[in-house]
């Protein structure tokens, strides 16, 4: 009998009541070991434990590059694989508790993403943003497919799995490349810009093409009717979604007065429908990821809605709930079960291989192309490959729901480790982001499509920038034929502790509200539009933020806005007299800073201080508005002289172009003395453009010329030329005094001048190369 004896197991199933708080600490000196048996105890330690390795190893893994998704992964992963079996710190139960809530952070951090994201930029998505969306879905996504077909031949059990790899695999999720490019600092490059248009783009295909595909498999797997409820469902979400939500939302925007919050009734209303968003995907065996970003996508952009609900949760988002998601993705996963299954891992590892080598060429190609720099172009295809907590979070889920095996989940879980740490370090190493504003496409006036509107922006520190401004703007020709867009920017110096506001006053069109800092600034150039209506379109901005950080408002909108040209205006103000009247260094740096990282040509204008050589004043009196080119040769010397002749369009202007030669020159027939003399071809020969030549041996007479003209013009328009070397300014450099203007601006800005003429030193659009 002894021996018939049968050994039975006991499985606990849930233990009611359920053991939620401890009885205190009394207790747990007595019984020690039941601490862990309750749930928010247990809870609280993974807490602790998830935030403690996971800022310590970040603190560590950064100084090499490391992003802190990569950090939320080890603390995920050191409790699987080491605490759990000790402490019993990690049950099936804590991880669905831990889950449940990092699912809900989840679900904020993409409703957050899709607020942020501005759905008009693929309407503004340029052709090339298109050939590389594109082209790095289909190319991987067919290489794929065809690895598939070639490799897993006795697996048919796998095809869905197999699809699915090589499905996320070619998607580009555009919440991954925006957090890539944040960390990284280059969100607002131009790099930066081109990979999120085309991220959008990629990421809304492969929406369409994943939810295709789970439509497929319900019509394979159930029947047609509930596939056709599965699909009015989505019609039915989106319907609701464009056409009421998004509305409403729109009606709310237009309604708060500008400068102030939206009332919390409307913000609380957009929260539960985003809750509802949620429910509704589960209910309709969705991920969470489809109604949340959906209704993000609907959010008016930027203040007041957008941005409230984009700061609201931000701290709880990303510092609390969603690295706790990130480390119960990691805790699913069994790295030591690939072992078991060594066939399955090769053949989905080459899959994943042949999808990322044609997907990193499909994104390069077009980049070379269009013959961006080969480092930039490497640069922009990886960070088209990266993966991240997306792709990590939806084979989470589609483990859950059992459509991919334990094996399939570690690979991926591989894969996006290995992507999301190689791709940061390979992107620092190829890409510079001191040259984040650098341009890849010609914005400067030489290269302007003719007849199309010049987009300006015009920077503002002080009311006296106001009037020297305006003036330099009816001096550039607006007409009905060939506008000007000006876009003006009124700088105020952040004090205090306060954080750095950016406020657009483009949404108002009915006046100025009682609330703005720049009410005066939006006030006179309001006037200066209606006076020219139909060949001026003024947009104004206001940016509160510290010296050291305005560049970076003024590169943006730049770059934002398509600009031309920048307006500065110089540090110095001179009394009516030509004295000086004072100095502000900071605008100084601030120029200097602007100079190096512009995305277009940059002019500062100096204004002597005398209003009656104003157009207006000038034209009044019944004299013509005399405009003077300095012209030596160079890049910035024709986009000097380009911005003039434009000028010389108005009949009100009389154009002179003073081109100094010197005799050690005469015979040089040099590329860039090629490129002078075309820009100069219709200079010559036009009649209503005074054109004259004259020798200078060295810099001396140079300066000699230029103090006999001050008097004779209004306006003087010069090249900036910086480190540009020639006969006619040898012997100046080492008397420049400010060197941002170049030798010859450097002239007009001295003290011991006189003059009282205007001033616009220009320099063209650095490209990279």
């Amino acid at each position: 009998m002894a021996n018939n004896k049968l050994s039975a197991q006991e499985e606990i199933c849930i233990s009611l009541p359920p053991k939620v708080n401890s009885p205190g600490l009394g207790e747990y000196l007595s019984y020690p070991k039941d601490l862990l048996d309750f749930s928010m105890p247990r809870i609280l330690l993974q807490f602790i434990l998830i935030f403690s390795i996971t800022h310590s190893s970040h603190y560590v893994l950064k100084r090499f590059g490391f992003p802190l998704f990569i950090s939320q992964i080890i603390a995920g992963l050191v409790i699987h694989h080491s605490l759990h079996q000790d402490m019993r710190l990690e049950s099936e139960e804590s991880v669905q508790v831990l889950g449940t809530i990092g699912t809900i952070g989840y679900a904020f951090f993409l409703f957050q993403m899709g607020v942020k994201i501005d759905p008009s930029m693929v309407k503004r998505a340029g052709m090339k943003a298109f050939c590389i969306a594109c082209l790095s879905l289909i190319m991987p996504l067919l290489c794929g497919l065809a690895a598939i077909k070639t490799l897993i031949v006795n697996r048919h059990d796998q095809i869905t799995s197999f699809f699915t790899v090589a499905l996320t695999c070619a998607v580009t999720s555009f919440p991954v490349i925006n957090w890539l490019l944040s960390e990284m600092g280059i969100l607002n490059s131009e790099l930066g810009r081109l990979g999120q248009s085309a991220a959008i783009i990629s990421d809304l295909s492969g929406m369409v093409l994943v939810n295709g595909s789970i439509l497929v498999r319900a019509v394979v797997d159930f029947s047609w009717e509930q596939s056709l409820t599965y699909m009015a469902a989505i019609v039915a979400f989106l319907v609701i979604v464009v056409f009421v939500l998004r509305p409403a939302m729109s009606w709310v925007v237009r309604n708060t007065p500008e400068g102030r919050a939206v009332n919390d009734i409307y913000v609380y209303a957009v929260i539960c429908a985003f809750l509802l968003s949620v429910s509704l995907a589960r209910w309709f065996h969705q991920f969470v990821l489809l109604g949340p970003y959906i209704l993000g996508l609907a959010v008016p952009v930027g203040p007041p809605l957008g941005s409230v609900l984009a700061d609201k949760f931000d701290c709880m988002v990303s510092g609390v709930l969603l690295p706790l998601f990130v480390a119960t993705c990691a805790m699913r996963t069994n790295l030591f079960s690939i072992s078991n299954a060594k066939e399955l891992f090769m053949q989905n590892a080459m899959v994943i291989i042949v999808s990322f080598v044609a997907k990193f060429g499909a994104s390069l190609v077009p980049l070379l192309y269009s013959k961006m720099p080969k480092k930039d172009a490497c640069a922009l295809a990886l960070i088209m490959c990266s993966k991240g907590i997306v792709e990590m979070a939806s084979f989470c889920f589609l483990s859950d729901n059992r459509l991919i095996s334990q094996d399939m989940l570690s690979l991926i879980a591989i894969t996006v480790i290995f992507m999301a740490t190689i791709v940061p370090i390979l992107v620092k190493w190829l890409y510079d982001p001191s040259r984040k504003y650098a341009g890849y496409e010609k914005r400067n006036i030489m290269h302007r499509q003719p007849k199309s509107e010049l987009q300006i922006l015009a920077c503002i520190h002080v009311p006296n920038n106001v009037s020297s401004v305006i003036n330099l703007l009816e001096a550039s020709c607006p007409t009905g034929e060939s506008p000007i867009g000006v876009n003006v920017l009124h700088l105020i110096r952040l004090s205090g502790q306060a954080a750095p506001v950016f406020i657009s006053h483009e949404r108002r069109k009915n006046g100025i509200c009682n609330y703005s800092y720049s009410e005066n600034v939006i006030l006179s150039f309001t006037k200066f539009e209606a006076n020219n209506w139909g060949a001026i379109s003024v947009n104004a901005f206001t940016a509160i933020s510290p010296p050291s950080l305005m560049h970076e408002d003024i590169c943006t909108l730049a770059l934002d806005k398509l600009a031309s040209l920048i307006i500065l205006p110089f540090h110095c103000r001179w009394y009516i007299d030509g004295s000086i009247e004072s100095e502000d260094h900071s605008i100084r740096t601030l120029n200097c800073m602007v100079l190096e990282r512009a995305p277009c040509s940059v002019g500062i204008l100096i204004d002597r201080g005398n209003k009656r050589h104003h157009i207006s004043t000038v034209v009044s009196s019944g004299a013509l508005y005399n405009v003077a080119v300095i012209f030596l040769g160079g890049n910035d010397d024709r986009e000097a002289l380009t911005y003039a002749k434009r000028m010389a369009q108005d009949t009100r202007i009389k154009l002179s172009v003073i081109r100094l030669i010197s005799p050690s020159d005469e015979g040089c027939t040099d590329w860039v003395k090629m490129l002078d003399s075309e820009v100069l071809m219709d200079v010559k020969y036009n009649a209503f453009i005074k054109y004259t030549e004259q020798s200078v041996k060295d810099g001396p007479e140079t300066a000699l010329v230029v103090r006999s003209m001050v008097h004779e013009f209004d306006l003087f328009i010069v090249g900036r030329r910086y480190n540009e070397e020639s006969p006619q300014t040898s012997g100046l450099k080492e008397w420049c005094e400010y060197p941002e203007l170049g030798i010859i601006g450097d002239l007009f800005a001295s003290s011991d001048l006189d003059a009282s003429c205007s001033v616009v030193v220009v320099q063209q659009q650095q490209t990279s190369s």
